[in-house]
């Protein structure tokens, strides 16, 4: 078996070409440049390089027009600022900057209603686990709320990385699950009821988990990129709970250490998490209890953007204005638009929901 040697060995990708000096002006004129060329008397093969790539033209080669992405911090200075050519083998090459951006839709409002009991299927992401859509249409892209199981328990296949994100919550809704942050210190265990929140591009690695792991997981906006770091290890040697990533901090909130108060609404108690003050108020993240079982609440509305709920145990019924009525068990999840009214029905006393408003900071009406 022959040995990698990263500093020996690297990749081509072999194009097309059916006339190889006009594609190659139009690469070096991109700033490849010509590497090797054959035969001398009469060239059917080019090979360049440039922009961290290796490329081989072959007029032997029959394939479809590839799409090439130049990746670079001054998309300016290449191609006289365009950010889309055609080179004549009909290769299409995009202009890119390497600094993703993160753009957030504007939220498209409506009621929403998501029941586990619809035989929804459960689908599979990340590093094998089983991921169930809460909120379908993501509101227009601006969030995305999922279930994530991991049935079998054990060492997760997962790599140090990180999420080009506004926001991202993990709530533990059963079994543990091992985790590793940047700066925040070893391993560590979040049990179920504990939550933490991954600040914009904290690097983070699941390391471990139970049979029959359940967490909720909040990301804003729906579409974001995840990064591996191939170079960071974790844990790293400095320990810094303060570090603000992107005007964030990394929060831990344990079950264990929860303090309970009065909710908005009488009847019920909360905990807070922490989160909305290491968001800066971006998000705020709730847990909330009956205290007894609950015949009806008064009708209420809600001036944040996007306010999402779900049934971590109990049932309920939704009313809300001009919307089918729902009774509501464990496992479902629902979004009450701002200024719609709504009320809480035939409440359990076992009744216990996880709440997130963004942003955190909010009034709510009586009516």
């Amino acid at each position: 078996m022959s040995t990698y040697h990263p500093n020996q060995s690297y990749a081509q990708v072999r194009l097309p070409s059916e006339d190889l000096t006009a594609d190659m002006d139009f690469f070096i004129q991109l700033g490849f440049r010509l590497d090797k060329i054959f035969p001398a008397d009469n060239p059917a093969v080019a090979m360049l390089s440039g922009f961290g790539m290796h490329m081989v033209l072959d007029k032997r080669v029959v394939s479809p027009p590839a799409v090439i992405n130049i990746i670079t911090d001054y998309p300016e200075t290449i191609a006289q600022g365009k950010t889309e050519l055609t080179a004549p083998n009909g290769a299409v090459i995009h202009i890119l900057p390497r600094t993703q951006t993160l753009v957030t839709p504007s939220t498209k409002h409506h009621f929403e209603v998501r029941k586990l009991t619809e035989g929804e299927s459960w689908v599979i992401g990340r590093a094998g686990m089983l991921y169930r859509d809460l909120i379908p249409d993501r509101l227009g892209g601006s969030i995305i709320a999922s279930h994530i199981r991991i049935p079998n328990g054990g060492p997760v296949p997962d790599m140090v990385h990180y999420h080009t994100i506004g926001f991202q919550l993990i709530f533990c809704k059963s079994g543990w699950v091992k985790l590793v942050y940047e700066d925040q210190g070893p391993p560590f265990i979040l049990h179920a009821g504990d939550c933490v929140t991954q600040p914009p591009e904290i690097r983070h690695r699941v390391l471990e988990a139970s049979d029959n792991l359940e967490v909720i997981e909040i990301g804003v906006p729906a579409e974001h990129m995840t990064t591996i770091d191939h170079e960071l290890e974790l844990p790293t040697k400095t320990y810094n709970p303060d570090r603000l990533f992107q005007g964030q901090r990394f929060c831990h909130h344990q079950l264990k250490d929860a303090v309970w108060d009065d909710w908005r609404l009488s009847g019920f108690r909360f905990r807070e998490s922490g989160i909305k003050e290491a968001t800066q108020g971006d998000a705020s993240v709730q847990v909330i209890q009956a205290v007894q079982a609950l015949r009806e609440t008064p009708p209420v509305s809600h001036t944040t953007d996007i306010l999402f709920s779900f049934i971590l145990s109990g049932s309920m019924t939704l009313e809300a204005e001009n919307q089918e009525t729902q009774s509501l068990t464990q496992g479902d999840a629902f979004v009450i638009p701002p200024e719609m009214k709504y009320c809480f029905k035939n409440i359990s006393e076992d009744l216990e929901l996880l709440e997130v408003a963004l942003p955190g900071n909010f009034e709510t009406t009586l009516y």
